[in-house]
């Protein structure tokens, strides 16, 4: 697996490519945002690490100029402790986020863990499978129904899309306006309040006790994911 690193520090950028060349990835590295463009158009790269803060070109704008061209793996760094910096990231398309300091050990099994749904996800699409399930949650794609402990869930036209989208897309956090544009398929508006009036309807209609959801949890300051600890499927 190819992976690019880019950070204008040195030795945080040394250390994360020895670390994942212990790990047996192929790693290049490239100390601007421009630099790293340069090799992401070259190489085959499989998932990138990259910081926010770089000269000449930043974390946020190279990520933008890579989701143009593709939808790799992208675990962003950043050295503030700022929750906007997560929101835009994530709106921009990153896939996670780690701030400094952080744990090489746990950047690894991050990385570990992205390319691991990065190539379930390929494969999935190689062979589409038309019920998807998660947990006590059921859906099917072709016939669009939706079912909890195999009992029939109603849903409208847009909570059916908005539930298929997180379930199409287990763990992973999204913004709103990601769940605007892909629910509502509008790229360049979207409603904070249809998503959220959605994301209650939901909720009614899948969770025990709406007001203390188990499946669709709300990421403070960031969005939405599905996610359920403990519950056998």
């Amino acid at each position: 697996m190819n992976i690019l690193i880019a950070d204008d520090e040195d030795d945080i950028r040394n250390l994360i490519k020895t670390s994942l060349e212990e790990n047996d990835y192929t790693v290049f590295a490239a100390r601007n945002g421009k630099e790293a463009l340069g090799i992401f158009m070259a190489e085959g790269i499989d998932l990138a690490v990259l910081d926010v803060m770089m000269p000449v070109m930043d974390g946020f704008n190279l990520l933008r100029k890579m989701r143009e061209r593709s939808t790799v793996p992208v675990i962003m760094l950043t050295a503030r402790a700022d929750d906007m910096d997560k929101v835009l990231g994530l709106g921009l398309g990153a896939d996670d986020y780690l701030s400094k300091p952080f744990s090489v050990v746990e950047l690894i099994a991050r990385v570990g863990a992205q390319l691991r749904r990065s190539n379930e996800y390929l494969k999935s699409k190689e062979k589409p499978v038309n019920l998807i399930t998660y947990k006590a949650l059921s859906i099917d794609r072709e016939k669009c129904c939706a079912f909890k402990n195999g009992e029939p869930v109603e849903l409208g036209a847009k909570e059916f899309k908005l539930l298929l989208y997180f379930m199409e897309n287990p763990e992973r956090v999204f913004t709103k306006r990601q769940l605007y544009r892909a629910v509502w398929g509008e790229e360049y508006y979207y409603d904070d309040n249809t998503v959220m009036v959605h994301i209650s309807r939901v909720r009614s209609r899948i969770e025990d006790d709406p007001q203390k959801p188990k499946y669709l949890k709300t990421i403070r300051g960031i969005g939405y994911k599905l996610h359920c600890v403990g519950e056998d499927p």
